[in-house]
């Protein structure tokens, strides 16, 4: 039984990926709007390193967040469009092992890609070198939470029209923790500062996050597909 899940779990995570493989704008809508929202902030507030580099943490991290919520809505609308959301919640299979499975690979396919890109941008903002390896972290902790939280709003949301304004009013608020502890942790580095705290909460959050968010995604989709 353990190894028929696991299989299971493997192929969706497989196939998510291949999916976005074949559809590599899907892949680079958000990458391309994180590098657009970070470049603009030197033209619009002048520059100067030393406010570029006050700003550069808070500017990554909103710029990060708002690139997620972009690739929300295709989290399960190409699989509610098709029926194949239907057969997952139809299969033997515990739906939420399968909807952990579609968020991972929702990360792999916008949160990893924005982390990597992340050190990049944030050289144009000035931010010293030795904050990287906290920003990094930051992300790689941060980011996961986002998708896993996001996912709720993608499944409270599925098939209604104006669904992506709802989404965002349904996300933006549980961000906001998520953004004050991820910019703080990299404003701390920066400034000499201990980040163990900030990046401890990170943490927090993301055990919490994957505890709960695969559940509450899969009773939200069985609400939308009901």
């Amino acid at each position: 039984m353990a190894t028929s899940l696991v299989g299971t779990v493997w192929c969706v995570f497989q196939r998510d990926l291949l999916i976005a493989a074949r559809k590599p704008a899907d892949v680079a809508t958000p990458l391309v709007f994180f590098a657009i929202v970070v470049s603009l902030f030197p033209l619009g507030v002048g520059p100067e390193p030393a406010v570029l580099r006050t700003l550069a943490p808070g500017v990554l991290w909103v710029a990060a967040l708002l690139a997620t919520m972009l690739s929300l809505s295709r989290l399960f609308a190409a699989d509610y469009a098709d029926g194949t959301l239907e057969q997952l919640a139809l299969s033997p299979q515990p739906l939420t092992a399968l909807v952990l499975a579609k968020i991972m690979a929702h990360w792999v396919t916008t949160g990893l890609p924005l982390l990597l890109l992340s050190p990049l941008l944030a050289t144009q903002l000035y931010l010293p070198t030795d904050a990287f390896g906290t920003l990094l972290l930051a992300l790689l902790l941060g980011t996961p939470v986002l998708s896993l939280i996001g996912s709720i709003g993608a499944g409270l949301t599925l098939g209604l029209r104006g669904g992506g304004v709802l989404l965002s009013l349904l996300v933006l608020p549980l961000y906001t923790p998520i953004l004050i502890f991820g910019a703080g942790a990299v404003t701390a580095s920066a400034t000499g500062l201990d980040p163990e705290a900030y990046l401890s909460l990170l943490g927090a959050f993301l055990a919490v996050a994957l505890g709960f968010a695969p559940w509450a995604t899969a009773a939200a989709l069985r609400i939308s597909l009901d």
